[in-house]
Order: structure tokens, then sequence, then C-alpha cells
């Protein structure tokens, strides 16, 4: 199977972190990357929703929100088997690795445009729908229903934050313009995303080595579970999709969905809500394990695996 090129940037960063190279992106450009990204892939689902069924689709919205919950709940389930993880960071955790990484469903969603493989673009829309439910439950399982902020600051951390926003944004944009309104903006937001992921993915390997030390401090469950728990995502994640009835590509987006883990939206969420818990155990789960082993071996394992079993795809 074709390497693809943008992967080789995450490692280059990673292996430049690693060995702590003068290298790393001014916080102004990583910013703008990942406005870009988010709106690129706000747009391009927007244009689909636009082009779709609604009534068809609405139904999915909700079928994808209880996966949220789903993934929350067993995250939460067996981190709770270590004794050692206070109640506060297990539901923490759980939070992160119930929502989803924006940068690793756009890694999905370029390796399926450079293996030629069609998808629901419409599923920019699960990303912002998966957003939410598991970092409500992670406060929920925390200070039950009332959280230390109060409900109003935890619901404006979480509908707008700048992800959320970006991505909401970009879909009604799409949805409201369409395919043509949004052609004179392809070159931008279309045409030259797999170079603005590339970028991405270069400073993201950056943060991931500098955070890899902290995986010794944390031990070999938090390890385990880092590198376990997407497996299992995954799984929840082709099983939705099946039950959704989507296609191959599609199927693998709700995988990659399920066994990501949120490193923007959630840390920002746990902090405000549920403080005493610390930010290291899931930042370095999510951003320097998780998010690594889905990049570089996550993805493509998911889709050889779907590719031989997964109905319709042709063996």
């Amino acid at each position: 199977m074709q390497l693809d090129p943008v992967i080789l940037f995450f490692v280059l960063g990673f292996g430049a972190g690693l060995l702590r190279a003068e290298m790393r992106l001014p916080s102004a450009v990583y910013e703008l990357l990942t406005v870009i990204l988010l709106l690129s892939i706000g747009l391009k689902g927007g244009v689909e929703l636009a082009e779709a069924d609604l009534l068809q689709i609405l139904p999915r919205l909700g079928t994808v929100l209880i996966m949220g919950i789903v993934l929350g709940l067993l995250a939460f389930g067996l981190l709770r088997l270590s004794r050692a993880l206070p109640r506060s960071d297990a539901a923490a955790i759980a939070a992160h690795y119930g929502s989803v990484s924006v940068g690793t469903y756009a890694v999905a969603v370029a390796f399926l445009d450079t293996v030629g493989v069609a998808y629901e673009a419409y599923s920019a829309a699960f990303v912002v729908v998966l957003e939410v439910p598991a970092i409500l439950l992670g406060i929920i399982l925390v200070r039950g229903l009332r959280p230390q902020n109060g409900w109003s600051d935890v619901l404006h951390e979480v509908f707008l934050g700048k992800g959320v926003v970006l991505l909401l944004g970009g879909l009604f944009i799409g949805l409201l313009v369409g395919r043509q309104g949004i052609s004179d903006l392809e070159p931008l937001f279309i045409d030259a995303f797999k170079g603005f992921l590339a970028l991405f993915l270069l400073e993201m390997g950056l943060v991931a080595a500098s955070q890899s030390g902290a995986i010794r401090r944390h031990g070999t469950f938090l390890l385990l579970f880092a590198l376990g728990f997407p497996l299992l995502g995954a799984v929840v994640g082709a099983v939705f999709a099946w039950l959704m009835a989507m296609s191959l590509g599609g199927a693998l987006l709700m995988a990659v969905l399920g066994a990501s883990a949120s490193y923007i939206a959630a840390p920002a969420a746990m902090r405000l809500s549920v403080p005493e818990a610390n930010p290291g155990l899931s930042l370095t789960a999510s951003l320097a394990i998780t998010f690594p082993f889905n990049v570089l071996v996550g993805v493509p394992l998911y889709y050889a695996v779907l590719s031989a079993v997964y109905p319709g795809a042709g063996g």
C-alpha cells in the first residue's frame, strides 16, 4: 500500500522532538493551521449535507450521540479496574476517550483520499456530535448533576470552544452555499488540505515527543489502556457504522472516531469542571500514546481489517 507522505511529517516531528532538535512552529502558525483544518472539514461536510437527505441523516446523528455515551462508559469502567486511579482521574480520562480527535479524523480522510475510497463526507457532523456527550458524562460521573462551576460555564466551554464553533460554522456555511458556493474557496480549504495537514502533523509530532517522558512516570496501566482502548473503540465505531449501513470509507471514519481521543476540547472542559483531576494523565494518554498509535498504526490497521470483513467491501 502506498505510504502517505503526511504520516512521514508526523514521524519527522516526533523524531526531531525526541532528538531535541531546535524545530518548532510558531504558535500563531499552529493556530492558523488548526483553524484551516477545522473549517476545511466542516465546509466539506456541509456541502455533503446540502446534497444529502437530512431526514436520513438526523437519526444517524442521534445514533452517534449514543455511541459517544457508550464509549465514555466503557472507558470509565475499564479505568476503574485500576485501584490506584482516583475516580476523578478515571472520569477525566474517560471524557477524553469518549470524545474525538479532529487531527486523527483528518488523517483518516487524507488516507481515504490517497487510497481512492469514497466515504460519507457528512461524517464531519459526527465529529461535532461526539465532542459533547462524553465530556458531559465525565463531569456527571464526578460531580453528579451539580458541576463545580455551574452548568452555564461548562456548556459554554463545551459548545463554544474553538473546535466546535469552527466545525459547526464550516458545516453551516457549506450547507447554506453548497458545492458551487465554495468553489472559489477550494484552492485554500480543499485543494491544499493535505499540505496544511502535513504541517499540522509535523507540529503534533513535536508535541507528542515532548509528552513522551511522562509515559514512564504514569505507569504500565495507563500505557496499556491508551494502546488497548483505541482497538476497542474502533470496533465500537465499526459496529455503529454497520448499524447505520455506511460505506467502507464511512466505516473507517467511524472506527477512527471511536478509536481517537480528544486533546483540545476535553482538556479545557475538564480543567474547568474537574480541576482536581491530573491533566498530565489525560494528555499523556491521548496525545503522547493514542494519537501517535492511531496515526502510525491504527488508521491503516482499521482499514485492512474492515476491508477484509466489512459487508460490501469487495474483499
